[in-house]
C-alpha cells in the first residue's frame, strides 16, 4: 500500500510543478513580419537582386549578338575559326552559369547578414518579455495545436519592446 502511495506521488509530482508555470505565446513570425526594419532588408535584397539580373541580362545580349554576328558571317571560315567562335560561345555561357550561380549565394549570404540581427533582436524582445513577466515559457503559437484561456498572448507586448504600432 506504501508503494503505490509513493508511486501515485511521484506521478503526481510533475502536474504539480508545471502547475506553477506560466505559459505564454506568441506568433513570432507576424511579430517579425511587422518589425520595421525589414522593409529596409526587403529593399536592400530587392537592389542586389536588380543588379544581378542586370548582369546577367547584359551577359544574355552580348550571347545574343555573338551568336547573330556569327549567324551573319557569310564567308568561308576555316575549321579553326569556326572552333574558335565556339569556343567564345561556350565561354560565355560558362561565365552565365558562374555568375548565376556566385551571385545566389552571395544574395543568400546577404540575406541571412541582414536578416539574423532581426532575429536576435526579436528573440531578445521575447526574452525580455519573458523575463519581466515571470513566464517560464513562451512558446511560438504556429506550432501549438491548442491552448486554453489560461495561456496569455505576449504578442502586443513584445510589439511595444520592438516599437512596433500595435
Amino acid at each position: 500500500m506504501l508503494k503505490k502511495l509513493i508511486l501515485v506521488l511521484l506521478m503526481l509530482a510533475p502536474v504539480g510543478m508545471f502547475a506553477q508555470d506560466k505559459f505564454a505565446y506568441v506568433n513570432a513570425e507576424e511579430v517579425f513580419s511587422k518589425m520595421p526594419e525589414l522593409k529596409d532588408v526587403e529593399s536592400q535584397l530587392l537592389a542586389k537582386r536588380e543588379q544581378i539580373k542586370g548582369i546577367l541580362d547584359g551577359i544574355q545580349t552580348e550571347h545574343a549578338t555573338l551568336m547573330e554576328k556569327f549567324r551573319n558571317d557569310t564567308t568561308q571560315l576555316s575549321e579553326a575559326i569556326l572552333l574558335d567562335r565556339q569556343k567564345q560561345i561556350s565561354d560565355l555561357e560558362s561565365r552565365y552559369e558562374t555568375y548565376m550561380r556566385s551571385s545566389q549565394e552571395e544574395l543568400e549570404k546577404l540575406r541571412v547578414s541582414l536578416v539574423t540581427p532581426l532575429q536576435e533582436k526579436l528573440g531578445k524582445a521575447i526574452k525580455d518579455v519573458g523575463d519581466e513577466n515571470g513566464y517560464t515559457y513562451i512558446l511560438n503559437s504556429v506550432a501549438l495545436l491548442y491552448w486554453n484561456a489560461n495561456a496569455v498572448d505576449v504578442a502586443p507586448k513584445v510589439k511595444a519592446k520592438l516599437g512596433i504600432a500595435i
